[in-house]
């Protein structure tokens, strides 16, 4: 038997079922692959109804439908283009009817029950509204979210990043192009020290790479090449020494990699063609060209010619930058990113302390003050991340060596006098901050901080600033580190990549 309900029911996804005696509390079903005809059928109906479910506005892929049922466990299944489904994601038992899903309600909140009576005049569900309380009634379990946490709703998740998508998809590379600025660029057969001292005077992390030859760009010189250049330094002094890292160009030193790459340093890749970017790029192609090619910047690149001849460089696009356009568009509408007022510990993202005795667990990568700046490189280019929490014995943060902090090496030739495998990362901070500033000083710029109980927003503001890649999740008052998110998560977890 199908039932279609009122019309009013119908258009708001919301049906009234009372599956008990006793106090209801609200349950949201989303069904968020598609369909034309959707509804949900299980125990609270006896299997006996097909409650219908409407699209979310904006999401014609997303559908739901709310219902009112009593406190404890549920079973159910969707209905979709004459065909049962039930979700892979969300938590499942065999049972009479195969494999169903299940829901487990454990909180009351009464004060919602007239909102969600079909009956009631207004009651009509506004997508736009941030509907807190609906988040918080469904119990569920999910292996990167610290234990004890209740996790945000899958409704949440997918109406947000259906709006995020839509975003992303509407505004182009303009958006990120700044009034005015500059965009330094690298002719490859400048010495390499120098072009490091460049970077480190400008305070840029990154610079495009023009060959004056063949008139293009042709790569990017970062962090990484110096790390990896003072890495051979030390293990391979006969090959490039001191002096020689004076008359050394960018282009031998590209083509020195290339030929080693593959031998040494996984993490190292040489692009045959230069990733790039054209301003007339979706915010959301840029962000996943980033992603899929594993590189924090891509240079935006306008030629007029069809060949591609005298390209003109406008901007360095990055995630940070991206996201900061998200965050300016959504941060003063929040209700319609469901997800942004949530806890940051109850939303599937980042790396977190795993739990004692997991086999399959990972620890957070992280160095005392007293660890060598050899074994902090050695982490940066291994682990292949862009930065590294320094802790002390407790585990609380004090500070954090970034790729970017190497190029402070470069100022005085200090790289020509020091051994990486003596010097300290307490020792290297120091050259890149002021005399009298004291170890454990936050760096607004580099060490950015958060707690567990924050909310996504506060997490994606701190990650909007320039230099910034990864936000710490720490405990408060100890500042013991709990977790790591990065850029990099929170797009993926956006895009659903």
């Amino acid at each position: 038997m199908f039932s279609h309900g009122a019309d009013s029911a119908h258009d708001a996804g919301t049906v009234g079922v009372s599956s008990g005696v006793g106090a209801t509390v609200p349950a949201r079903f989303v069904w968020p692959y598609g369909g034309k005809r959707v509804f949900v059928s299980g125990s609270f109906t006896r299997w006996s109804e097909h409650l219908p479910m409407s699209p979310v506005e904006g999401c014609p892929t997303v559908f739901q439908a709310i219902c009112s049922l009593s406190p404890g466990i549920h079973e159910y299944k969707f209905y979709v283009d004459g065909e049962w489904r039930h979700d892979e994601r969300q938590p499942t038992i065999s049972g009479e009817f195969g494999i169903v899903n299940t829901l487990y309600l454990t909180r009351e909140f009464n004060q919602i029950n007239a909102l969600l009576n079909p009956s009631t005049p207004g009651s009509r569900m506004n997508m736009d509204v941030d509907n807190e309380n609906f988040q918080h009634t469904v119990t569920l379990s999910d292996g990167t979210i610290p234990e004890g946490t209740v996790r945000v709703s899958e409704a949440a998740i997918q109406i947000s990043r259906c709006r995020v998508s839509e975003y992303l998809n509407l505004h182009t590379c303009y958006d990120l192009l700044p009034d005015s600025g500059k965009v330094i660029a690298l002719d490859i057969n400048l010495p390499v020290k120098q072009s490091f001292h460049i970077l480190h005077e400008q305070g840029i992390p990154v610079a495009p790479l023009w060959d004056s030859f063949r008139g293009q760009f042709v790569g990017l010189l970062s962090p990484l090449d110096f790390i990896l250049i003072l890495r051979e330094l030390e293990t391979h002094g006969s090959n490039l020494t001191e002096d020689q890292l004076e008359t050394h160009t960018i282009s031998a030193w590209k083509e020195a990699k290339r030929q080693t790459c593959g031998r040494n340093d996984g993490q190292w890749r040489a692009h045959q063609h230069l990733v790039h970017a054209t301003p007339y790029e979706s915010l959301r192609d840029i962000a996943v060209k980033l992603l899929q090619n594993d590189i924090s910047t891509v240079p935006v690149i306008y030629s007029s010619s069809s060949d591609g001849s005298f390209p003109q460089l406008l901007h360095l696009a990055s995630l940070s930058g991206i996201l900061k356009c998200i965050f300016r568009y959504f941060k003063n509408s929040t209700g319609n990113l469901p997800i942004l007022n949530q806890p940051v510990c109850s939303i599937p993202l980042g790396s977190w302390v795993p739990k004692i005795g997991d086999p399959n667990s990972r620890p957070l990568a992280m160095l005392r003050p007293n660890a060598s700046l050899s074994s902090a490189l050695n982490m940066l280019v291994q682990a292949g991340v862009s930065s590294i929490p320094i802790v002390d014995e407790n585990d609380s943060l004090l500070d954090t060596y970034s790729r970017s902090d190497i190029t402070a090496l470069a100022k005085d030739k200090v790289y020509t006098h020091v051994r990486l495998d003596e010097m300290t990362i307490h020792q290297a901070l120091q050259l890149g901050q002021d005399a009298n500033t004291p170890f454990g000083f936050f760096n607004g710029q580099r060490c950015q901080m958060c707690l567990r109980s924050d909310p996504l927003l506060k997490v994606m503001e701190r990650l909007a600033n320039p230099g910034v890649r990864r936000v710490f999740i720490v405990e408060a008052g100890s500042k013991r580190v709990e977790g790591i998110i990065s850029l990099s998560d929170i797009f993926k977890f956006l895009l659903s990549l």
